[in-house]
């Protein structure tokens, strides 16, 4: 379900100078901290923590990883003139059921000695994750990978991203159309409509990426291979009053889990 297209084993990480990885390691964690935080203010911060930069290399490096105050993804979520935007389908719809909305974005995965992206795929209701995949590139291939993947186990009504080139892209979009899935992209500031992912990617950084710090991506995809299954059937989310996501998006299946455990 979770699976990765094997050949990403062998990919290298992107890379920067050693001293231009550690600031991005540092603009990392501060973001998930204070994601208001623009690049002037972060270039304060740096130099509060003794790193005297200026303001153009630390714009550079927020834009390189992804990130802007407010509304994150300057880069990933920059849509091309070619491509068509759609309109925002979800104000005032009450979300109550899986498979209602789904919803995906891009983030910035920080490495010993380089980075990655990654992309996935979530039910908003449950916050279930159904598909994930890495890239060493921004390339719309591995958007499109993640979403057939998520499409070969069921369908939403609804299928919510950015305006990023990725998610614009015609070969992205065909794929919801041809299943009969309604379009919607968020406005430009509108970083409050993936809260739900956004929370996942500060779960998935706080409970394993700044705790492991893989060295090579075939450690990293070992462990999203860990991480995203405990996230989906054993991790436990206040919002979804102490329930985890596969309780709310396949509560047939929990019964049967619980045996199968015993």
């Amino acid at each position: 379900m979770l699976g990765l297209n094997r050949s990403s084993y062998y990919y290298e990480p992107a890379s920067e100078s050693g001293y231009n990885l550690l600031l991005m390691a540092l603009l990392d964690e501060q973001y998930m901290k204070t994601p208001f935080y623009g690049r002037r203010k972060m270039t304060l911060w740096l130099g509060e923590q003794g790193h005297e930069v200026n303001v153009k290399r630390v714009a550079r490096l927020m834009a390189l990883m992804g990130i802007e105050a407010i509304y994150p993804k300057p880069k990933t979520s920059t849509p091309s003139a070619a491509h068509k935007i759609y309109p925002y389908l979800l104000r005032d719809v009450k979300i109550n059921r899986p498979d209602q909305v789904w919803c995906s974005d891009i983030t910035y995965i920080r490495m010993a000695h380089g980075f990655m992206y990654l992309v996935a795929v979530m039910d908003w209701y449950s916050r279930y994750v159904l598909s994930w995949q890495l890239s060493n590139t921004l390339d719309s291939q591995f958007c499109i990978d993640a979403l057939a993947r998520a499409l070969a186990q069921g369908q939403p009504q609804i299928f919510n991203t950015d305006q990023g080139a990725q998610f614009t892209a015609q070969a992205y979009t065909s794929l919801l159309k041809d299943a009969g899935v309604q379009i919607s992209m968020d406005g430009r500031g509108r970083y409050l409509d993936n809260i739900f992912i956004e929370r996942l990617w500060r779960s998935l950084k706080y409970e394993d990426i700044y705790i492991y710090r893989y060295e090579t991506v075939p450690e990293l995809v070992c462990g999203l291979e860990r991480y995203f299954p405990f996230y989906n059937n054993e991790r436990f989310h206040q919002s979804l009053e102490n329930r985890t996501p596969i309780q709310l998006y396949r509560p047939d299946a929990w019964p049967q889990r619980l045996s199968n455990a015993a």
